[in-house]
């Protein structure tokens, strides 16, 4: 009999299952990758170490949805490239339209990786937000649960040090320059 340990991730099923969800239902379903050297994707597309892909049928070409990898091929700026993505380093899994999807927790680092200790914390986003870009705001909303990736030093108690300490002399944060208006994307086909 197999034990827990010793059964293949569900990470896999459930990447398959909210595709087909979003298929099913007229969405297009996005997903968010963890980028690093062994993730095959236009590199120029990779922002804070993060890529997000549209895996529809529309937007693809021989996906396969497979255990260990993502495969597909697309276009991008009308190149055809081939993508290869572990399922490990999938991030998240969602729907453009409505943001409703799941979040995984991220791959965890090599011992020998140097940097900020990580941690998982649970937030909450709004409806129809995209679950990638609350995450990195860390803002939170609504009942859908994904995982927040923190540093040691955005953790609650963590003291840090003196120069993170706030004074009196800080001033408050200001607002955006632009009178508040909400920015708009102008779509080019």
């Amino acid at each position: 009999m197999i034990n827990a340990l010793e059964s293949s991730s569900t990470r896999p099923y459930l990447i398959r299952a909210l595709y087909e969800w979003c298929i099913d239902n007229g969405f297009t379903p996005y997903v968010a990758v963890l980028v690093d050297e062994t993730v095959q994707v236009p590199r120029e597309y990779v922002k804070n170490g993060e890529i997000v892909l549209n895996i529809s049928f529309d937007a693809t070409s021989s996906l396969k949805l497979g255990n260990d990898f993502i495969e597909f091929k697309a276009r991008f700026a009308g190149t055809a490239r081939e993508i290869n993505v572990p399922v490990g380093r999938v991030i998240a899994i969602y729907a453009r339209e409505n943001g409703q999807g799941m979040a995984f927790p991220a791959p965890a680092q090599p011992a020998a990786a140097k940097g900020p200790q990580v941690t998982q914390s649970t937030v909450d986003i709004g409806e129809g937000r995209s679950p990638v870009r609350a995450a990195q705001r860390g803002d939170g909303a609504s009942d859908t649960k994904i995982m927040h990736l923190v540093t040691g030093d955005e953790l609650p108690g963590h003291r840090g040090t003196a120069e993170d300490a706030p004074t009196d002399q800080d001033d408050p944060p200001r607002p955006p320059a632009g009178g508040g208006a909400k920015p708009s994307l102008k779509r080019i086909k």
